[in-house]
């Protein structure tokens, strides 16, 4: 892959249904302060971004994030981000089939509207196609992926002229400038702080940016990582953050004022057809072109995406089952270079996503919570590898010392932590099933099951988790007891942040092992480089 190749699996990543649903979602939060949601989550996300693309291009490897937590603290702290990693891979595909599904509810009865979550939830039809789209994804990757790839920069080139078309159009249609502080819908803000922070966990709008991984994921399979890495990280984390801030703008100011009035302000907004939001606006605006464009881009956009993540996901299994920190099964492929049961794993996953997640407002927060905190490993596993291995060649390296590491864990915490315990819960739990099987795993394998450097790893990584999850059970973000409150959050996390920082840069693996890991790694990629070849590329 080329430097442009890489740039555009990172923006056909991040563009997936996530701009659809996010300006709604977000200006029903924040109102027209959710353009600085969308501004500091870019911001956020560009910090541990930038320590991603220092660490890829030191090891370019296939599945670098959840490689790299090996590396510096050992095979703990690897199954451990390795499972969060995989479990935040494996509910993207059916997000994006969600997200797809509820667009077309345009023309069939896939989802009905549920007055008490406020989300569109998948009906009986609905999920009969949710499992066709999953088994349609998992097919194309055994039998075509490799065509896939190439009509794949043809695809991303439509993404961003769609979203470009929408926000020229909206602009130049009906651009409402007292939309944006209309006191009688609510102000600016009329969320207040509390709601800019809440939209860039909840409203889809971290997730809007998590496909900036694929600089990182594809690090291996680029012609030049040391120049193309930073290239496709920062640029498609810093391309698409000016694009959804636009398109927020547009979308303020193209909502229509009777629709405003008639559901007192922006907290409460709905207006007809809203299961499809920005094409309901093109509508009516009288723009029926423009919206049959969207209600068509509402396929294509997630299914490019899914198609990614069913194919990432299947790789991490994969990667996990190699370096023996998952079943040896998940390592077989077939003589196309598929590996065919981590896909069916992953298939399988998709359908048991969808029962407790059966709508993509209900399960979007759940994918940035565990997305972000198995990014949250990455600014770590950089601080240590400074003074693991100081003399390693870094062509790219991130300026100011420990500030932007430091800075990228606070974010992670912060994202977490707006998510809300409703929705962390439910992670955490998740988490807890993880540990439960790495149990299983080291009793019924202990032949082949690694050493696993408790030290290295459970000093830090089990304080983290646990503070996270205690932190958001006592916070005041959906669900939380209120404990508290909005300012203090702010210092609890940083506190957190810091002792986490600390404690990991102490008990971080010495230089000689750390060697070893390095070279163990390569040679696990080299033979799944053999063994998937172009699978993905």
């Amino acid at each position: 892959m080329g430097r442009i190749s890489l740039l555009f699996a990172g923006v056909g990543s991040i563009i997936g249904s996530g701009w659809l649903f996010g300006a709604l979602n977000a200006a029903r939060l924040a109102g027209p302060s959710s353009i600085f949601s969308w501004a500091l989550a870019s911001v956020m996300i560009l910090l541990i971004g930038l320590c991603f693309a220092e660490l890829g291009t030191m090891f370019p490897l296939s599945g670098g994030v959840v490689r790299f937590p090996h590396l510096s603290f050992g095979s703990f702290a690897s199954y451990t981000m390795g499972w969060i990693t995989w479990i935040a891979a494996a509910t993207v595909a059916p997000i994006e089939v969600e997200g797809a599904l509820q667009y077309a509810t345009k023309w069939a009865h896939f989802t009905d509207f549920h007055p008490a979550n406020a989300a569109y939830t998948l009906t009986g039809l609905g999920y009969v196609v949710a499992v066709l789209a999953m088994a349609f994804f998992v097919a194309l990757n055994y039998y075509g992926i490799r065509w896939f790839a190439r009509v794949n920069n043809v695809l991303v080139w439509w993404k961003l002229l769609v979203i470009l078309v929408v926000i020229v159009a909206f602009a130049v249609t009906a651009f409402h400038g007292s939309n944006f502080s209309a006191k009688e819908f609510g102000g600016f803000a009329p969320g207040g702080a509390k709601g800019i922070f809440t939209a860039i966990s909840t409203a889809g709008i971290t997730f809007s940016f998590l496909g900036f991984r694929q600089g990182v994921e594809l690090a291996g399979e680029t012609s030049d990582p040391k120049r193309n890495v930073p290239f496709a990280i920062i640029g498609s984390v810093l391309l698409t953050g000016v694009i959804y801030i636009l398109l927020e703008i547009a979308f303020v100011g193209a909502v229509p004022g009777h629709d405003l009035s008639s559901s007192h302000g922006w907290l409460n907004l709905a207006f007809d057809n809203d299961f499809g939001p920005l094409a309901a606006i093109a509508g009516a605006l009288g723009m029926s072109w423009l919206a049959y464009t969207l209600y068509v881009d509402a396929v294509i956009s997630p299914a490019d995406t899914g198609l990614i993540y069913t194919t990432v996901t299947a790789r991490i299994s994969y990667a996990m089952g190699r370096n023996r920190n998952a079943p040896e099964g998940l390592t077989k492929t077939t003589s196309r270079g598929a590996p065919l049961v981590s896909l069916i794993v992953t298939f399988v996953m998709g359908l048991i996503v969808f029962l407790p997640f059966p709508s993509w407002q209900q399960l979007v927060g759940f994918i940035t919570s565990a997305t972000v905190l198995s990014f949250g490993a990455g600014p770590v596993v950089l601080a240590a590898m400074r003074r693991q291995i100081p003399n390693h060649p870094r062509v790219f390296r991130v300026p100011g010392g420990d500030i932007i590491p430091f800075l990228a864990l606070y974010s992670a915490n912060l994202i977490v932590y707006w998510a809300g315990w409703k929705t962390n819960w439910k992670l955490f739990v998740t988490i807890l099933l993880g540990l439960v099987l790495l149990a299983v795993f080291q009793m019924l394998d202990k032949g082949r099951a690694p050493k696993m450097e408790w030290k290295a790893g459970a000093t830090w990584l089990v304080p983290w988790l646990a503070g996270l999850a205690f932190t958001s059970w006592i916070g005041d973000y959906d669900g939380g007891l209120g404990w508290i409150g909005l300012g203090w959050g702010f210092v609890v996390q940083l506190v957190l942040a810091a002792v986490v920082y600390l404690l990991a840069l102490r008990v971080r693996l010495p230089e000689s092992q750390v060697l070893v890991h390095i070279e163990e790694a390569r040679e696990e990629a080299a033979v799944e480089e053999r063994e998937l070849g172009g699978t993905v590329a």
